[in-house]
């Protein structure tokens, strides 16, 4: 491969400006250009390609965001999309597609594969953490950390006036954010998808707080579950409604933003190097690169995707004696 593109597809996570940087230029170590594509799948559609080298990547590793920009794109979703993808790439004379992005890109991706014949190597990069091959994602890291400082600051000021906090959280139907936020936040409710929430095992909890001279309550709330003003609602209708105060916060786009953390961008490069290194040789494949017990991997496509999400059930069940 001596020419290849990079694209970023799907929700923005924090590092995929370290994992672009570090395509570019592990790329260019081995005398391979680097094309950025501007908007995704629909830029690409559109043709908005542009050379990329060392210096068009400074001073954006910190960066929260995509320097490519993303953009959803319907058109894409149809093989006549794909195929005039597929044209766009081969007149820029270019050999191969890195993708970053969660499981629909990755789908799109094989799509470019199956029905262009397009090289492609996937990099995942989603805060959700959904993709069941790679131990983590891209962006999972900063957007836990997030959460985790919200909850800081939230508490402090629930403690100061004796009131209980639901705090939703993003992650579609993955609680992972929920889960690692609520456990290093030290959240006494944790509600996530992979588990039928009990309203009763919240009251419970919180009226055993209360006897106990404890009368605020922070709840982590995963969004695949319900909203926040749902749970708000079932609970008071539990316990009363004057009998406790609660306060609703939706963290929304913020969990997607900021600046990435050490983790974020030392995956980002190894992910990088790993693409870089399968694309320089006689690669002619659709595979996606993570992280399995500390150790880089890569996988075919199919298999990556085919795979189920694991709940982590033991930490899950700390998070519940940690609570009381």
């Amino acid at each position: 491969m001596r020419k290849i593109a990079i694209l970023t597809s799907g929700g923005d996570a924090p590092g995929m400006n370290a994992a672009i940087r570090g395509v570019v230029r592990c790329g260019n170590a081995a005398n391979i250009e680097v094309y950025g594509v501007e908007r995704g799948y629909e830029g690409l559609l559109r043709g908005t390609l542009r050379r990329m080298d060392s210096r068009s990547v400074s001073d954006i590793i910190q960066k929260g965001g995509t320097i490519l920009k993303t953009a959803r794109s319907s058109d894409f979703e149809s093989e006549a999309g794909v195929r005039q993808s597929g044209d766009v790439l081969r007149a820029y004379g270019v050999e191969a597609l890195v993708v970053l992005g969660g499981d629909g890109s990755f789908k799109g991706m094989r799509d470019m594969f199956n029905i262009c014949g397009i090289p492609c190597v996937g990099i995942p990069a989603t805060i959700d953490n959904d993709l069941a091959y790679t131990d983590y994602t891209l962006g999972f890291d900063t957007a836990v950390n997030t959460v985790v400082n919200a909850i800081n600051n939230l508490r402090d000021t629930m403690t100061s006036h004796d009131r209980a906090c639901i705090i939703e959280v993003m992650g579609r139907k993955c609680g992972d954010i929920a889960l690692y936020s609520g456990v290093a936040g030290g959240a006494e409710s944790i509600v996530v998808p992979e588990h039928k929430h009990l309203v009763e095992d919240i009251t419970n909890k919180m009226k055993k707080n209360a006897i106990k001279g404890k009368v605020s309550d922070i709840i982590v709330l995963a969004e695949g579950v319900c909203s926040c003003e749902e749970l708000k609602s079932q609970i008071l209708e539990k316990m009363g409604k004057n009998s406790v105060v609660i306060r609703t916060v939706k963290l929304g786009y913020v969990q997607r933003g900021g600046s990435p953390s050490m983790r974020d961008r030392v995956f980002a490069a190894r992910c990088a190097d790993r693409a870089i290194n399968l694309l320089d040789s006689n690669y002619n494949d659709c595979r996606v690169v993570g992280i399995q017990n500390g150790q880089m991997i890569d996988m075919e496509i199919n298999e990556a995707l085919n795979m189920k999400n694991v709940f982590d059930e033991e930490l899950y069940k700390i998070a519940n004696k940690l609570s009381f």
